[in-house]
Parts: structure tokens; C-alpha cells; sequence
């Protein structure tokens, strides 16, 4: 009984990280409302490109319709996926700039509980997001979606979330350490996977040298997976080897590693006296 009321308290202390950033975004909702329609117009640009490829091109041979759903399913994936490295990130940053941060630390609440509690705000929040997005952006290109395995790609989805989470706890290290210039260092890792990972084209178009960076990138496989379940169909089975045992071990992986590079950066600040506003 015990157990379960322990349980049940540290839910309680992780859903108030969730209503806490909820109540931030209804705040600021002007400012959601502009990144939601500056993302809806940034995939629907990267969907009529390859509406265009056949005029791009001057060949008529190119499937349209794969190429569209190729490039935007690389889009809205890239933006679900940076947006719960990113938002992680920010709430820290916003901590940072407010002054809270140390009162935060200071709380008798788990590092674990806080990180989760975060991560999990970005992830619910991006999911409704990229999902309004989607269907905006499904309507006005007509995307054929006859063919998607939708249980291969939301597995897909729920093991790169996982991944993304370690990794977003991972990065945040940096607006810890340093409150003005650490949100920006974020943005150097996330360019660097959206060039490794194949967003907006096959890997195979790499520098040998770089095909082999992108063997790490989570991002990688989470493209390759959902790619092949939305156009081709591919079921859980043959995605198994390829594409689901890296995510599973990703997430494996990046989860402690991230908590644990989180707790020891909290510990240098705590100790160096780099929480203060102009750390």
C-alpha cells in the first residue's frame, strides 16, 4: 500500500512540471499560434517542392506523390522530433532567465521526476502539434496515405520519443551551465543531426565520412522507419531489425545517460555558483 501511495505521489509531482508548462503556453498562446502557422507554412514549402520536382526536373518519370510524401513526412518528423530536444531545452532556459531554476533543484522532488515531467509536456505538446499540421498540410497537397501502416509508423514515433527524450536531457546540460549562450549551443546539435539524419534526402547522397556519423542519429533510423510504414506499407516485422532494435537501444541508452549528465551538470552549477542570472 505503501508502494502505491509512493507511486502515486511522484505522478502527482511529475503532472505539476506538465500543468506548470501548460499554464506558461496558454499564457503566451499568441506565440504558439505564430510557430504553429510559421511550421504549417514551412512544411507545406518543403510539400510543393516536391510537388514541382517534375517540373524541376523536365522529367516526366518522377513519382510526384512519393517524392511530396518523402519530403514531408521528413518535415513534420524533423519538427516533432527537434521540438522535444528544443522545448526541453527552453523550459531550462526560461528557469534560468526567471531566476527559478535553483528553487527548482531545491525542491524535494526527484531529478528523475522533474526531467520526465518535462520531456513529457514536449512530447504531448509536439504530438498535437505535428498532428494539426499534418492534417492542414494532408488536405491542401491531397497526400495519398492509402498505403501507411499506421501501427508500424506510431510505434516508430513512441521509441524515437523515447530516444529524443534522453537526448533533449542530455543537451539541456548546457542552459544549466550557461544561461545566456547554452539554448544557442542546442541549436549547433540539432543542425548537425538534421544534416546527418536525411530529413530531406537519402543518406546514401552522404560523404562516406558522414554516413557513418548518421549510423548514431537516432533521427536516422526514426526516418527510415516511418518513411517506409507511411509509403510503402512496411509492416512491424521487417522493421524490427533495421529500424526498431536501434530505437529500442537508443532509448536505452540516451534515457540514463541523459538523467545522469543532467544530475552531474546540476551538481557543477549547485557547487561552482553558475545558477545565478548572469551565470
Amino acid at each position: 500500500m505503501k508502494k502505491k501511495s509512493n507511486l502515486w505521489f511522484e505522478t502527482k509531482k511529475g503532472y505539476a512540471f506538465i500543468y506548470r508548462q501548460l499554464r506558461m503556453y496558454v499564457r503566451f498562446y499568441m506565440w504558439e499560434l505564430v510557430w504553429l502557422v510559421y511550421t504549417i507554412a514551412l512544411a507545406l514549402s518543403v510539400g510543393f517542392i516536391g510537388a514541382g520536382m517534375q517540373k524541376l526536373s523536365g522529367s516526366a518519370n518522377i513519382n510526384v506523390s512519393e517524392v511530396t510524401l518523402f519530403l514531408v513526412t521528413g518535415s513534420l518528423l524533423w519538427g516533432y522530433l527537434s521540438m522535444i530536444v528544443l522545448e526541453t531545452n527552453f523550459l531550462v532556459t526560461i528557469e534560468r532567465w526567471e531566476g527559478t531554476i535553483e528553487y527548482t533543484f531545491m525542491a524535494p522532488v526527484s531529478r528523475v521526476v522533474h526531467i520526465l515531467g518535462m520531456t513529457l509536456f514536449s512530447v504531448l505538446y509536439g504530438l498535437i502539434r505535428t498532428a494539426l499540421v499534418l492534417v492542414v498540410v494532408a488536405l491542401v497537397l491531397k497526400l495519398d496515405l492509402s498505403n501507411a501502416n499506421v501501427g508500424s509508423a506510431l510505434l516508430v514515433l513512441m521509441l524515437a520519443s523515447l530516444s529524443f527524450v534522453g537526448f533533449g536531457a542530455l543537451t539541456a546540460i548546457f542552459p544549466i551551465i550557461a544561461p545566456e549562450k547554452g539554448f544557442q549551443v542546442v541549436h549547433i546539435f540539432d543542425a548537425v543531426l538534421l544534416m546527418v539524419s536525411g530529413i530531406f534526402y537519402p543518406i546514401s547522397v552522404l560523404p562516406g565520412w558522414l554516413q557513418v556519423f548518421s549510423k548514431f542519429s537516432p533521427a536516422t533510423y526514426t526516418l527510415q522507419g516511418m518513411r517506409a510504414a507511411i509509403i510503402h506499407g512496411t509492416g512491424v516485422a521487417e522493421l524490427f531489425v533495421p529500424v526498431l532494435l536501434p530505437l529500442i537501444v537508443c532509448g536505452i541508452v540516451l534515457i540514463p545517460v541523459g538523467i545522469w549528465g543532467f544530475t552531474k551538470a546540476e551538481e557543477y552549477a549547485m557547487r561552482t555558483g553558475k545558477l545565478k542570472r548572469d551565470g
